[in-house]
């Protein structure tokens, strides 16, 4: 697989399963913008690490969830590089919780990231790439979109809006040439699993099938397959990368 020549945005690249995913996109040669909202240094260190590898990539800062910062970004990158090949919506955040104690703020923040976020990217880069007549959307939902999971309704019916998201993107795309698909990870060595006591680590892996967790290169693999030409005739689809957790 190439991506030479190739413009990706990654939301939410600056560490975890979007690091990942910026360097794996980097390595087959796509110039890669990656964006951060709150943490500069980690998003350096990504960029960092792929020039370190002969990669291109540089960051930009903006909120997913707010309307004039995401379009005056993909304004700007489309001034800068004249294209947008590439969209990867993987910025996501947590506010766990039982229902029924569930605050408002606690819905809204994370259906505005995990949800609106990818709508409103979507949106900011679609017309580009329509015009262009060649793109790739890839939306990083996740097992519990699809499982559900207690003490998180809100997480999950962001995730699982992802779906429908994506979906029906795809089928108002799929003439002009752009795909739009979603990767559904498990559960992933990441700083949101890292904070799991070892008990409830054991718990989980007891679910999955192959007893281990995933890496945030398997995840990037999924993404890279998505981005490719290789996958120019899949849209409205979605990978599992779970260990057989969800299938």
């Amino acid at each position: 697989m190439s991506l030479g020549g190739k413009i990706a945005v990654v939301t939410g690249g600056s560490r975890g399963i979007g690091r990942a995913v910026c360097l794996r996109l980097a390595s087959l040669g796509a110039t890669v913008v990656v964006n951060f909202v709150s943490n500069p240094a980690a998003a350096e260190e990504t960029v960092k690490a792929i020039a370190e590898a002969g990669g291109r990539a540089e960051i930009t800062k903006f909120n997913v969830a707010v309307v004039s910062e995401v379009e005056a970004a993909f304004k700007d990158i489309l001034e800068r590089h004249g294209r947008i090949d590439i969209l990867v919506n993987n910025a996501g955040i947590t506010r766990d919780g039982l229902f029924v104690k569930m605050k408002d703020d606690q819905w809204d923040e994370v259906l505005n990231t995990n949800l609106k976020g990818a709508f409103l990217c979507t949106r900011a880069v679609s017309r580009a790439m329509m015009k262009q007549r060649w793109g790739r959307i890839i939306n990083v939902s996740s097992v519990i979109g699809f499982s559900g999971n207690a003490g998180q309704a809100n997480y999950a019916a962001a995730k699982a809006g992802i779906s429908g998201l994506t979906k029906s993107v795809a089928r108002e795309l799929a003439t002009r040439g752009v795909t739009v698909n979603g990767v559904a990870p498990g559960y992933i060595v990441t700083d949101m699993t890292g904070g799991l006591s070892e008990e409830v680590t054991a718990t989980i892996k007891a679910e999955i099938p192959m007893g281990i967790l995933g890496e945030p290169e398997d995840v990037a693999g999924a993404v890279a397959y998505l981005a490719s030409e290789e996958a120019r005739y899949v849209t409205g689809q979605f990978i599992h990368v779970n260990g057989g957790m969800y299938m």
